[in-house]
């Protein structure tokens, strides 16, 4: 098991590298997410999740559809959050592109509350002392943590576990981290300091069922499943025509109206306030602390 998160580590190290040096303004987010995604698997890893790429006020859940046109704006402030599998073992790593000097002070932050956050971990660390280091940090240079996106547990072919590790001192969350797998993942913006669910969902995962599927909705099902278990997805990885993307949302209509289809509506700054995010997996191991993505 260590070795294959370790692997997917190394992967999410290198895949890293190669966002930095093809994010540029001018590029689609179609071809930067496909590009990503396709570099993950040149090293024999999966996508956990689909790239998102959270441009200025867009904080998560986007990635880009087959459809969409936009390219990377001059001046802006770009997220791209990665997740790499290794046979369901998971390392999730984000990171933010500033291409506006005014914004530069707000990545800084972030980047510096990720590091600050891994210094204080250690087996039996309360998640509150996590987050108030992260609050703090970012507090310092004159910003607001999103009190409403957290670091979250991983486990075997599940991005969040259910543990959540706050980017807010919560004195009322009495948890302390244990042996496991943790995404440390702090938001900072210069907005109000939460986010809201926007109307749009490119990103979905399906439940485990024992229900009775029939027709195209049991064809699709079986396929993703086969492929993802509850791991997210998005209509591009399946479909490549207008009439293949009709056929393949009325199946996921379908799948929702069985309850097995699980939405990740597209999350947006509430006052439009610019957000950066960085992120790094750890592995919490007896007495070691593994930071698999740095």
């Amino acid at each position: 098991m260590l070795e294959k998160l370790k692997r997917a580590g190394d992967i999410a190290k290198r895949v890293v590298k190669y966002v930095e040096s093809i994010t540029k303004p001018g590029v689609k987010l179609l071809d930067l997410a496909t590009n990503i995604e396709n570099y993950i698997r040149s090293f024999g890893g999966e996508p956990a999740f689909p790239v998102n790429i959270g441009v200025n006020w867009v904080a998560a859940h986007y990635t880009p559809t087959l459809t969409d046109e936009s390219v990377i704006p001059d001046g802006s402030l770009v997220k791209v959050d990665i997740g790499v599998h290794v046979d369901g073992y998971i390392a999730d790593t984000a990171i933010t592109i500033c291409f506006n000097p005014i914004y530069e002070a707000l990545v800084e932050a972030t980047k510096k509350a990720v590091e600050k956050a891994i210094e204080v971990l250690r087996p039996g660390v309360k998640v509150a002392e996590i987050g108030k280091v992260i609050e703090d940090v970012i507090r310092s240079y004159g910003f607001k943590s999103i009190k409403n996106l957290s670091g979250h547990g991983l486990d075997r072919y599940v991005i969040h576990s259910g543990v959540i590790i706050p980017n807010f001192y919560d004195k009322f969350n009495t948890a302390k981290l244990g042996d496991g797998v943790y995404a440390i993942e702090p938001f900072a913006t210069n907005g109000a300091g939460l986010v809201v669910e926007s109307d749009q969902v490119t990103i979905y995962a399906l439940k485990t069922t024992s229900k009775r599927l029939s027709g195209n909705a049991l064809a699709v099902y079986e396929k993703i499943y086969r492929e993802r278990q509850g791991l997210p997805f998005t209509t591009r990885w399946y479909v490549n025509t207008p009439v293949d993307v009709e056929l393949f949302e009325k199946a996921l209509v379908e799948l929702k109206k069985q309850k097995v289809l699980i939405e990740y509506p597209v999350l947006v700054e509430k006052k439009h306030g610019m957000v950066s995010q960085f992120e790094h997996t750890v592995v919490i191991a007896g007495r070691d602390v593994i930071v698999t993505t740095s």
